[in-house]
């Protein structure tokens, strides 16, 4: 759970809350596992939400294992206004029914894992509810897979976009991408449809807790 929400200024150098090695993070939709490994693996963060927003990536969709190979879900956008709009600018596009179609999918994907009933009334609310800015709707997600992983990392929110990040901070911002494979594999775990399709790696992190259960924390 993000258990210490603050606001950073860039015109400053990066400190994390503690002074101990972090990381610098995007806001992703439901990321996946090498996004949570990272976060897992320092004592504080920061989620960026000044960096622009940019098409094909995390930040509005996710990569789930279904049973024709890996699906990815993508939340629908408002146009932005500029070609350079902020990530916390942008908006829901509320058409498309695409909320029924995530649940449908997700349920559809995972309804016979052996965690999944044990998740599925925690989640099934944010495809039953309109949130209004995509960082919002990114950040809840976020705050609900931290409390199921226990993670306590203290993470922050900045207020300005970061453009320089210290020695002893990593930055991941532009280092996990759908389209930019960074090198990062998880020991492979259970999967429904393994045996028929191989494994997928670093699928979203749902696919993870729906598969493992609280034995998760052990592949980040």
């Amino acid at each position: 759970m993000i258990n210490s929400v603050a606001n950073i200024n860039s015109s400053q150098p990066l400190k994390s809350p503690s002074g101990d090695l972090g990381v610098v993070l995007s806001s992703l939709y439901l990321a996946p596992i090498e996004y949570y490994s990272a976060l897992f693996r320092v004592k504080s963060a920061v989620i960026e939400i000044h960096d622009n927003y940019q098409k094909q990536s995390y930040r509005n969709r996710c990569i789930i294992a279904g049973a024709n190979g890996p699906l990815s879900l993508s939340v629908p956008i408002e146009k932005p206004e500029t070609a350079k709009s902020h990530m916390k600018d942008i908006r829901i596009a509320d058409h498309g029914n695409w909320r029924h179609l995530h649940w449908n999918a997700i349920m559809s994907a995972y309804n016979s894992t052996p965690f999944f009933e044990y998740y599925a009334d925690d989640l099934q609310p944010f495809y039953e509810k309109k949130t209004l800015f995509l960082v919002d709707f990114n950040l809840q997600l976020h705050q609900l897979v931290c409390s199921w992983l226990q993670v306590n990392t203290p993470t922050i929110l900045s207020t300005e976009y970061t453009t320089e990040v210290p020695e002893g901070i990593s930055d991941f911002r532009e280092t996990i991408h759908p389209k930019r494979p960074s090198g990062f594999t998880t020991r492979p775990y259970y999967q429904v449809f393994k045996e028929k399709l191989g494994f997928i790696q670093n699928a979203s992190i749902i696919d993870l807790l729906f598969n493992m259960g609280n034995e998760a924390r052990l592949y980040l």
